[in-house]
């Protein structure tokens, strides 16, 4: 199972008791998971369609609880390639698709026609509790989220530019700040940072989910440290042997053209050490002379190195 799943799975056992939670949840799915049509006479009819067996039981349960109605449950295996199953949440009881309509502001009236509106029901987030049911919805009805594993990659599509920009606006009530961008006829508002993904999970009540998401990132981060250290001492270990190499060849030949003794002590010291110790640092190198001497002291002797054999390569040339 994906790890989006496991969220929505986890949110739709979240346990919720207050009358305008419900409510509020109710119309965040409505939202982004929600049809609302009408039957020849006129009549309204509400169904929701999900793959998710445990959405449909909250669904199920919330207009239940809320309203006592009559809910069918209806399930058939997909179309698509993946033949998943199909569950949907079907009401037609004239006084509950009456009662949700008003409950959530679910139509507005345009001239003389009604029509889904485009707001988002303002008067249900009037509490923080109640806006976090809405997030919670939401996420229910229309959010995803990539493997953390992957990436840090959270969204929801939303139906509706003017009701987008509402639930931004809740978002931000949260300190959360989002992007959105239009995907066909929807629009898509997105998180990717891994700090305000596991705010928005604390913020929708998905605690285990979080929990898992920071156990991922602390492995990530430890990977990721580790990466850094092994990608320094690979670094270094290549910064000491090209410099082994070039000094060894250097010495190779003032060796050749010069010998080593005609060498001051100094220089001819560094320089039988460092043949015999091509592997080294400097140092390290500086360590093992007969009077050691540090880093700084071992490149100044090995600047003169250079400079022979760079005088000796023009004459030779």
């Amino acid at each position: 199972m994906s790890f989006s799943a496991n969220v929505k799975n986890e949110l739709a056992s979240v346990e919720v008791i207050d009358e305008c939670c419900l409510k509020s949840e109710l119309s965040a799915l409505l939202r982004t998971n929600g049809h609302i049509k009408k039957y020849e006479n006129q009549q309204y009819y509400i169904y929701f369609i999900t793959e998710n067996p445990a959405i449909a039981r909250r669904i199920f349960k919330l207009l239940k609880s809320l309203y006592n109605c009559n809910v069918e449950v209806s399930v058939r295996r997909s179309q698509k390639l993946k033949k998943n199953m199909k569950y949907t949440v079907f009401t037609d009881d004239k006084l509950t698709v009456d009662r949700i309509i008003e409950d959530t502001d679910l139509l507005e009236k345009i001239g003389f026609r009604m029509q889904v509106s485009k707001k988002l029901p303002m008067h249900l987030l009037d509490n923080r509790c109640c806006k976090r049911a809405f997030l919670r919805g939401a996420f229910l009805g229309g959010g995803s989220m990539i493997d953390p594993e992957k990436t840090y990659h959270l969204e929801i599509l939303m139906k509706g530019l003017y009701r987008t920009k509402d639930l931004i606006e809740l978002l931000k009530y949260f300190d959360l700040e989002v992007k959105m961008v239009r995907r066909k006829e929807y629009y898509m508002i997105y998180i990717k940072e891994s700090e305000l993904v596991v705010d928005f999970l604390n913020i929708i009540g998905a605690h285990k989910a979080l929990l898992e998401l920071e156990n991922i990132r602390a492995l990530k981060g430890i990977r990721n440290d580790v990466n850094r250290i092994v990608n320094c001492e690979t670094a270094n270990l290549n910064k000491i042997v090209e410099t082994s190499v070039r000094q060894v060849r250097e010495i190779e030949l003032i060796e050749r053209e010069l010998g080593l003794e005609e060498l001051p002590k100094g220089l001819r010291e560094v320089a039988i050490a460092r043949l015999e110790n091509p592997e080294i640092g400097m140092k390290d190198l500086g360590q093992i002379l007969s009077k050691p001497i540090g880093k700084s002291g071992v490149n100044h002797r090995f600047r003169k190195i250079t400079a022979i054999a760079n005088e000796l390569s023009k004459k030779s040339c």
